[in-house]
């Protein structure tokens, strides 16, 4: 007898159960929308993913929709304001990471035509299917995030190390790690 499908265990919330189930693991090439994860995830180190996925949109407003442009150009009055700002993280690092992220990405973009391009030549151009039954057998890096990592910390990104960068790769879609009876694993398979 078949086992019912059922959803990856990992999301507990109202709000984490909506971002499984259309977002995480869909493959994603938007430029802007792939800068706010590598952003967001660089801020969740240390936390959790619901307490950043609840901040996304005080995070939003407060880095201007993730305008790279913008954020690069970030000076002490606006670093001052963001760490009054109680609706995001309020951590100097990580705000400082932000802004020198956004000024390597603009620099990959410049290098590659696209941040897209470069990030998903990591895989191949095409998402990583996983064949995953246990939510143990879920790594936390592989060969690909370790190379991405050690590529876009040699490039200045901060707040990018293999972990971090894994469960970014994971989001964007560059990795199908649902379970094989969760339903979005066939949904986010033939999106390849």
């Amino acid at each position: 007898m078949k086992k019912a499908s059922e959803r990856c265990p990992w999301p507990k919330t109202d709000n984490d159960i909506a971002y499984h189930d259309h977002e995480w693991g869909v493959p994603l090439h938007d430029d802007r929308a792939l800068f706010e994860l590598l952003i967001l995830e660089g801020a969740q180190a240390g936390l959790s993913w619901s307490t950043i996925l609840n901040k996304r949109e005080n995070y939003r407003r407060a880095f201007d929709r993730f305008d790279a442009k913008k954020i690069a150009r970030y000076g002490d009055k606006k670093v001052a304001a963001l760490l009054a700002d109680a609706g995001i993280v309020r951590n100097r690092l990580k705000i400082a990471a932000a802004i020198t992220n956004a000024k390597a990405f603009l620099a990959v973009q410049k290098e590659f035509g696209s941040f897209d391009r470069y990030l998903w030549s990591f895989v191949g151009g095409k998402p990583i299917v996983n064949q995953l039954r246990n939510p143990r057998e879920v790594a936390v890096r592989t060969p690909e995030s370790d190379a991405l990592s050690k590529d876009l910390l040699k490039r200045g990104f901060k707040f990018v190390g293999s972990t971090i960068i894994y469960a970014f790769m994971q989001a964007a879609g560059m990795v199908n790690d649902h379970l094989v009876t969760c339903p979005r694993h066939a949904v986010c398979a033939k999106l390849r």
